[in-house]
């Protein structure tokens, strides 16, 4: 596999990566990894790694083969390309040492992975399988992005390269396939795997995390988590807070927009901004808000589908929704029927919707219970790996011994 972000990343792709990698060791598959230095959501440099130029690491069975790239704290097209130069340049000069594969995968969005995957895989021979997890050029035109508009078109570039060199292209939403086709892959040849949450259900009663954070018991506590990036459009949290000081608005994670946020945010008292939990706490502080907020800018529609919200449908909390109403994550949304929809970058209506769920305790509750069962039924760990198994049996012509 080759994935930029892997663990200790705890968000985003990493943690699915990481898990396809330990589901085929633990099936006795002999697993590789082709990987960054671990720097996601914070945008810095994991301690640990600070000056490696290359490691290679035995993680619960992975063989990771890890490889030093710039990381960028601020998001602009010339850094990003940099980034995505920096992986492709130290992938292509130092692949990875290791016996022939069967097949290689590519978590996508990175855009240096991508094309390392398909060289890779052209030089040994060997099935090619992109997962398609975020669209970069469409990304780098709707998320606002500083010179967007001229890195769409190099990402779209890079990405039809390697996906028309795909035997088999996953795609986690039906949203990116019109695209996908649009970049020269055959209908025919894209298949549908939809990630899963990769977090467990939440343990402690929700009194006990609330009186741990410091939230009042009778305190509407509504929350987001994960990156605080661009096409996030968190501006639209920080004006809810300030239209009601009784509403307690937190931000919990990192991401390249953290700084500018907490600036924005500093005379608004009834907004936090807190780093990203545990992984043995994260289920918990997810169940313990009241209402949980996913946002992004109007203008992202088919290219990302937030990975947060497997994990939001987990906890068994409302969700609220402030984004585009044609776009995936309004999709999902829906189909689960644990959340309801607000415009996009429009606080005085996600506020509404937050006073409207605080006002019937009994009406969020069944709204939130519907998570779990979503999760049961569609987005287990099981039925995410099986599906990948598949993709992988399929491409390499039926299942494999």
């Amino acid at each position: 596999m080759v994935s930029t972000n892997y663990a200790p990343e705890h968000a985003g792709i990493g943690p699915y990566a990481t898990q396809i990698a330990e589901h085929w060791a633990e099936l006795g598959h002999d697993t590789h990894v082709l990987a960054g230095m671990p720097h996601y959501p914070s945008w810095s440099l994991e301690p640990e790694y600070k000056g490696a130029l290359r490691r290679t690491e035995r993680r619960t069975g992975v063989t990771v083969h890890r490889r030093a790239h710039t990381v960028p704290a601020r998001q602009t097209a010339v850094k990003r390309a940099l980034f995505e130069g920096s992986i492709l340049l130290h992938g292509a000069v130092a692949p990875p040492r290791m016996g022939r594969p069967d097949a290689v995968m590519a978590q996508m969005p990175s855009l240096a992975g991508g094309i390392l995957a398909a060289r890779l895989a052209a030089k040994w021979k060997v099935p090619f399988v992109p997962v398609v997890q975020d669209l970069m050029g469409a990304a780098a035109a709707q998320s606002g992005i500083s010179g967007g508009d001229k890195a769409a078109v190099l990402a779209g570039r890079a990405e039809a390269y390697a996906l028309k060199r795909a035997s088999l292209v996953g795609v986690i939403h039906e949203t990116f396939t019109d695209r996908v086709v649009g970049m020269g892959v055959d209908p025919g040849r894209i298949r549908l795997v939809p990630n899963w949450s990769h977090v467990p259900q939440p343990r402690r009663p929700r009194g006990e995390t609330r009186r741990h954070l410091g939230w009042a018991p009778g305190q509407t506590v509504v929350l987001h988590s994960g990156n605080m990036g661009l096409k996030q459009g968190l501006e639209v949290l920080v004006g809810a807070a300030r239209l009601d000081p009784a509403v307690r608005f937190v931000l919990m994670g990192d991401g390249s927009q953290r700084a500018a946020l907490e600036a924005l945010s500093a005379d608004v008292p009834n907004l936090d901004i807190i780093p990203p939990a545990a992984d043995g706490e994260f289920p918990d502080i997810l169940a313990a808000a009241d209402v949980l907020a996913v946002t992004q800018h109007a203008a992202v529609l088919d290219m990302s589908v937030p990975s947060k919200l497997t994990s939001y449908f987990q906890a068994g909390r409302p969700v609220v929704a402030s984004v585009a109403a044609e776009g995936g994550t309004a999709q999902e949304v829906e189909r689960s029927g644990a959340g309801v929809l607000v415009p996009p970058e429009d606080p005085e209506a996600l506020l509404k919707a937050v006073r409207v769920l605080a006002e019937d305790p009994a009406g969020a509750d069944a709204l939130g219970a519907a998570g779990p069962r979503h999760v049961a039924a569609h987005l287990s760990r099981e039925a995410g790996l099986a599906r990948i198994d598949a993709l992988i049996d399929e491409a390499l012509g039926g299942p494999q011994p």
